[in-house]
């Protein structure tokens, strides 16, 4: 009972600090609601900024409640016997085995997907379209998830074999190997992923000749950045946000720009965008971010590898493991479930390196192209993204992986000035 003990405290403690800082960062922007910041005065209007913290407080209120119900089933899987039941009832249907494993994880993410699907309609088909953000429609919305299910399942459940194979037959040290594989798997789908799996939802057209190409190519040459391709994305079909990102990696790499983006910023203020992308790769933050997510899978699987091995992990959660036989699926599915809770508590470590890398990637865009058209997109992107310029100082401490809008432009006008 005693880990049932430490990992209730820790589920309380993580769900309590969850909904005091949702709630913190609502009576924030609701506060500072009615008053446009001294510095975005001549640049956002007071109704663009009661916008903005309406939608924030919006996503907020949708998050606290998916945060209770993921809780209650949590609760449910694991305490509850919930995943004792569904493994028994596999058991009887499929055997001992590593089908009946695979089955046991793919019905939790089944379970979980049909659940999730009212929270991403509301998102989708109310909050979205009442800020005026939602651009896709009820046939897409299912063509997504269907396609997206698919290439789930083809990917999954032919890795989640090997994992699981590893597990019965690689001895104490399968847990290193199942690294390896992960490892390899992550690096080959910087490939897949933008070559095969992203244009089954998107259309992906070269930029075209003009001006902008023109000034993005020069852009390139300047930073010493060779990509496969200059491309435009159809995000306008799902959503009214813009963005602009890198898919791929070594000689594989391609610049993307949302068709939005191109359409609400100048070819100086999209150049500016590029070139603070660029710099999160001349400062090797792509390669440090992998590095740290490889030495975590690292450290995780090693715990996975130590705690399967244990009765108490399996009994003091609600679960009764096969004493003599092969448990890998529900070691595996506990861990994914669990793992979380005590994880949730280094988010603040991350959203830090991610808030320094932020910086530092401006620091190179002011440098290569130019600080003041940085500043006056990112103005831009608050607006039409409906970005808050008020949020709480500790919500953004833990979660934020972008510096706060004020103090990311302040240390931009160092630049400028």
């Amino acid at each position: 009972m005693t880990f049932t003990i430490i990992f209730l405290i820790a589920f309380i403690a993580s769900f309590g600090l969850r909904h005091w800082l949702s709630q913190r960062q609502i009576r924030y922007v609701a506060q500072h609601r009615d008053a446009v910041p001294a510095d975005f005065v001549e640049k956002v209007t007071l109704a663009e900024h009661q916008k903005a913290a309406d939608y924030t407080i919006a996503k907020l209120r949708l998050g606290i409640l998916e945060n209770g119900v993921s809780a209650i089933i949590l609760i449910g899987f694991t305490l509850l016997g919930g995943l004792q039941i569904l493994n028994m009832a596999l058991l009887q249907f499929l055997g001992e085995g590593i089908a009946q494993q695979i089955a046991l994880l793919v019905s939790i993410v089944i379970i979980s997907g049909i659940i999730d699907i009212p929270f991403s309609w509301y998102k989708q088909f109310h909050l979205e379209e009442r800020f005026g953000f939602n651009r896709m429609g009820k046939k897409l919305f299912f063509s997504d998830m269907i396609k997206g299910m698919g290439v789930g399942g083809a990917i999954g459940v032919p890795l989640l074999w090997v994992i699981l194979t590893l597990m019965a037959k690689a001895g104490d040290l399968w847990w290193l190997w199942a690294w390896i594989v992960l490892t390899v798997f992550s690096l080959l789908m910087q490939w897949i992923f933008p070559t095969f799996i992203a244009p089954l939802f998107n259309k992906f057209q070269a930029l075209e000749d003009g001006p902008l190409k023109n000034q993005i190519e020069a852009l390139l040459k300047r930073c010493d950045f060779a990509s496969q391709g200059l491309f435009v994305m159809d995000g306008s079909k799902r959503s009214a946000h813009g963005n602009a990102f890198f898919a791929g990696m070594g000689k594989a790499k391609r610049i993307v720009f949302f068709d939005t983006l191109i359409e609400k910023l100048n070819p100086g203020e999209v150049e500016a965008v590029l070139a603070h992308e660029l710099g999160h790769f001349k400062c090797k933050h792509i390669r440090k971010r992998l590095l740290v997510s490889f030495a975590l899978s690292f450290a995780m699987l090693a715990l996975l590898g130590w705690v399967s091995t244990k009765v108490w992990f399996y009994t003091d959660l609600g679960v009764m493991p096969n004493l003599n036989g092969y448990n890998g699926g529900l070691a595996l599915a506990l861990f994914m479930l669990v793992s979380p809770v005590f994880s949730f508590f280094f988010t603040p470590l991350s959203s830090l390196a991610s808030r320094k890398h932020e910086y530092e990637a401006d620091g190179f865009a002011a440098e290569k192209s130019s600080a003041k058209a940085l500043i006056t997109a990112l103005v831009k992107l608050y607006q039409d993204n409906a970005s808050t310029l008020t949020p709480d100082p500790i919500y953004t401490a833990f979660y934020s992986s972008h510096p706060p809008a004020p103090l990311r432009i302040a240390n931009l006008q160092r630049f400028s000035s």
